[in-house]
């Protein structure tokens, strides 16, 4: 291929996948004006985040492993038009029914993710897959920034409509593109789209998503919660039997427990729950008003701007650490990642009283951030089957995703448990949490620890099953 062509290929990925991932984060600094706007309750517009969230997290592996059978541009090519219409109707929407709607059909995009890992190793050089990944997973992290940062100064000088707007251009543009630039994949994998693992996946995903989400409005102890907990063990198991004994499995479990695979999915849990909680309660500490007692009364825009080091670490770092890992291994990049996480939770525990420390606190954790992002994008693509790449890549997405509403919801319960009589959490709510995101990074860089260690720029050719590119069944 030429290299105009990789390279253009490359801008496509990074500009889908980067779209998607701003999407997630940008909506939450607006969620008071978009209730506002359409005249509904806080609990109601909460659902704009949640939907968002279960809908990314059933269709990132199932799309993922679709694209491994039945060709990732074509997936790929589908999924930005799904993200282009959710955006749409999301701009258009009336009221909120129709927007959470919407940011059910934009939740399709976190298949981006693992489709365009799969391109990558489909389509460039040995030489250029693992820093292209590392790039790209730079672009997906730093994604997530922009959205917090762009967020207060685009809904101050237009309106919150806006935020989908923006995405609708440029989403439109990168279909373009794709269709002519981006290469249909070579390798295809042999089977058939199980529509009953992707039934099974979607229920104890949504069965144990749901109440960590909704538990802080539901209570932890109620019925709702404790029966939707219940059910995603049950569903959980029964997707264990039913892929175990299928030919054609959703997601392959013996390559889940490849022990590069399982170490470096441990690791997305629990540096996931650290990462996640960090974007979520750091703004709102730093919103806080001073009459609580800590906090700087900060407005969106200015909490953004507090994120900002964050965002630069982030994708700074992501690129770097595709210069390092041909020397250094992704091992030790994963291993060091969660722990500037640990240490960027630690420092914020006991020193939070002064803005510059949590300008700092974001740029080290951002720092970790890019290192493990990357690495942990290498080391999943580096130790499966070229045609299990979509599906691995999606389900390391997916684990991250679950571990960041676990650490969410726990951080929760510690920050809003004992609330001050003006309704604010006192001080030692974040204290305790941050201390807690400390102990979680600090063991995603214990389970980092535990992969097994390969020769730095070594890529693996682990055992395939039969590549065919006949186009899959569907069943």
């Amino acid at each position: 291929m030429p290299r105009t062509s990789t390279r253009l290929t490359f801008a496509v990925l990074a500009t889908g996948a980067g779209v998607f991932s701003m999407l997630q984060s940008l909506i939450a600094p607006a969620l008071p004006t978009v209730q506002h706007a359409l005249h509904t309750s806080q609990s109601t517009a909460t659902w704009v985040m949640t939907a968002y969230l279960l809908s990314a997290s059933v269709f990132t592996p199932i799309l993922g492993r679709v694209g491994d059978l039945a060709g990732k541009k074509r997936t790929l090519v589908a999924v930005l038009l799904t993200v282009l219409a959710g955006c749409l109707v999301a701009a258009l929407a009336p009221d909120i029914g129709v927007l959470i709607v919407a940011r059910v059909v934009q939740g399709v995009g976190g298949a981006l993710f693992p489709l365009s890992f799969g391109i990558i190793r489909d389509e460039f050089t040995a030489a250029e897959v693992g820093t292209s990944i590392s790039n790209l997973s730079a672009v997906i992290a730093a994604g997530g920034g922009v959205g917090m940062v762009a967020a207060g100064p685009i809904v101050s000088a237009l309106d919150y409509r806006w935020l989908f707007w923006i995405p609708v251009a440029i989403v439109a543009a990168t279909v373009l593109i794709a269709v002519r630039y981006v290469p249909e994949s070579p390798r295809r994998a042999q089977g058939a789209v199980s529509w009953a693992g992707a039934a099974l996946l979607s229920a104890w995903l949504v069965a144990l998503l749901l109440p960590l989400s909704q538990a802080g409005q539901w209570g932890w102890g109620s019925a709702k919660v404790l029966g939707l907990f219940a059910a995603a063990v049950v569903l959980f198991a029964v997707w264990l039997t039913a892929e175990a004994r299928s030919r054609s499995p959703l997601i392959d479990l013996r390559v889940m427990r490849l022990p590069a695979v399982w170490t470096t999915n441990a690791a997305a849990l629990l540096f996931g729950a650290g990462m996640y909680a960090i974007w979520s309660f750091l703004p709102g500490f730093v919103q806080t008003p001073t009459t609580a007692g800590y906090g700087f009364g900060a407005s969106v825009t200015a909490s953004g701007l507090l994120m900002l080091p964050m965002l630069l670490a982030m994708f700074l770092s992501g690129v770097l650490s595709g210069r390092l890992e041909p020397r250094v291994g992704a091992k030790a990049l994963l291993t060091t990642g969660a722990a500037l996480g640990a240490l960027a939770c630690a420092f914020l525990t006991f020193w939070h009283d002064a803005q510059w420390q949590t300008a700092v606190v974001a740029g080290v954790f951002g720092l970790g951030i890019g290192l493990a992002f990357a690495s942990m994008a290498n080391l999943i693509v580096g130790s499966v089957p070229p045609e299990q790449t979509g599906a691995a890549t999606g389900m390391n997405a997916n684990i991250r995703t679950i571990g960041g509403s676990i650490g969410a919801a726990l951080t929760s319960v510690l920050v809003t448990g004992r609330l001050q009589p003006s309704g604010l959490p006192y001080a030692s709510g974040y204290t305790h949490g941050w201390a807690l995101l400390a102990l979680l990074c600090l063991a995603a860089a214990g389970a980092a620890l535990l992969v097994p260690a390969r020769r730095p720029g070594r890529t693996p050719a682990p055992a395939a099953t039969e590549v065919t590119r006949a186009p899959a069944r569907v069943r």
